[in-house]
Parts: C-alpha cells; sequence; structure tokens
C-alpha cells in the first residue's frame, strides 16, 4: 500500500522533520499527531497517508485500523533555479527546493503463539558494540 506526493514545494530537510515523528506509528496515531502539529508540511503529509489508506482499502480490503506506517521517504524532487540581485550588478543564485514523499502502509504481522498482532522488532546491540563501549581496566 503506497502513496507518493512529488514536487511538494517545501525543501525536503523541513519535511523530514515532520516523516520522522509518524514512522512506524499506527495510522490513527500518527494522524491524530498531524493534526495538532504546527509545521507547514502537516497537512500534505495528513493527506499523502489518507490516500495511501484509501489505496490499501479499495485495493486489498483492508481496514485502516490495522494498517501502521512501515516506512515514509522523503527525497529531494526538482529544483527551480533562481537569482537575486546583488550589490555592484552581480547576481546571487537561490535554489527552490522540492520534495518527493514516499508513504508504504503495511499491516502488522501475528504472533502465532498468541494470536496477537505485533510491531516489528528494532534491531538489538550486538555484543560487538557493548564491548566497545564498556571500559575494561
Amino acid at each position: 500500500m503506497k502513496a507518493f506526493l512529488k514536487n511538494y514545494r517545501q525543501s525536503p530537510r523541513k519535511v523530514r522533520l515532520v516523516a520522522t515523528l509518524i514512522k512506524g506509528k499506527k495510522v490513527a496515531t500518527a494522524l491524530l499527531e498531524l493534526d495538532f502539529l504546527a509545521k507547514k508540511a502537516a497537512g500534505p503529509i495528513k493527506k499523502l497517508i489518507n490516500s495511501a489508506v484509501a489505496n490499501a482499502s479499495a485495493n486489498f480490503n483492508i481496514p485502516p485500523e490495522d494498517l501502521y506506517i512501515k516506512s515514509i521517504t522523503v527525497n529531494q524532487g526538482t529544483v527551480m533555479k533562481r537569482h537575486i540581485p546583488g550589490a555592484h550588478g552581480r547576481a546571487f543564485p537561490i535554489q527552490k527546493k522540492s520534495s518527493y514523499v514516499l508513504v508504504i502502509l503495511d499491516t502488522k504481522p501475528v504472533d502465532k503463539h498468541t494470536n496477537k498482532r505485533m510491531m516489528p522488532m528494532k534491531r538489538m546491540a550486538t555484543n560487538k558494540n557493548k564491548s566497545r563501549n564498556s571500559h575494561n581496566s
């Protein structure tokens, strides 16, 4: 279940701030957080998530309460190059950046033993990293 937003006229750096807040969360929780977020990118990302939910329910018959945001990536889109006048007749370049946002939704996997849905596991620190950080004197 995918949805993408092309050529959104805000810099990717600013849009990534919003995207990292909702990554890995349930769709209902993410939409609620975006309602109260005071960022310009919150509105278009909320609209994009609603589009992905509509794609999931229309194409795969998956109810919205079973979905979570598996990944959301923000890449740089097209760049409009402009110039601003400078001192002594010079021109300074301006880059008006745009963003390309991709949202992928997925259902939570079911645990075979308890028949309950679970979130994907995060990577744990290995013993190699732990021994590097510990101070053995």
